[in-house]
């Protein structure tokens, strides 16, 4: 499942980030009842984070990179907390959190960043349901941010 996630993200030219160090009191993930519970996720393009206001200062495609930098995070904390991929069974949940002005409505549609790397890369286990939010602001000014729950393949990996 590896090698086909990896060929799947060079086809799309990215490539998977670092796991991200948590920057205040928690942990990056929790494993616990055969389910992976990863916290928020912060959209870094190149080293730097993606900040702005959708609607704002910030556009939808903007937005909707964001939401995909995001969602390489979220896989880049699978591996590392799974010890790889292949221990993922499903894409359970996404909860995306978009910094929007008040009259900006389009958060699924900033959400389908991340909703649609998924399904890429996981295929049918990709698929998972979805909460797509507006708020005023996220830490650090960061566009999007996304946390997950994802379930552990038993034995050897399910996909």
């Amino acid at each position: 499942m590896t090698d086909r996630i990896d060929r799947k993200l060079r086809e799309l030219g990215l490539t998977l980030p670092q796991a991200a160090a948590p920057v205040a009191a928690y942990v990056p993930t929790v494993e616990t009842a055969g389910l992976l519970h990863i916290s928020g996720q912060l959209p870094f393009d190149d080293g730097a984070l993606m900040t702005g206001r959708l609607g704002d200062d910030r556009d939808l495609d903007y937005g909707y990179k964001a939401a995909q930098r995001c969602a390489l995070m979220l896989v880049a904390q699978m591996q590392q907390a799974l010890g790889g991929l292949h221990r993922v069974g499903r894409i359970v949940k996404l909860g995306v959190f978009v910094n929007s002005a008040a009259d900006f409505t389009d958060q699924p549609k900033v959400a389908n960043g991340a909703s649609e790397l998924m399904l890429a890369l996981f295929g049918d286990a990709g698929r998972h349901a979805r909460s797509a939010v507006g708020v005023p602001s996220l830490p650090l000014g960061a566009a999007v941010e996304i946390d997950a729950i994802v379930a552990i393949a038993p034995g050897d990996g399910a996909v």
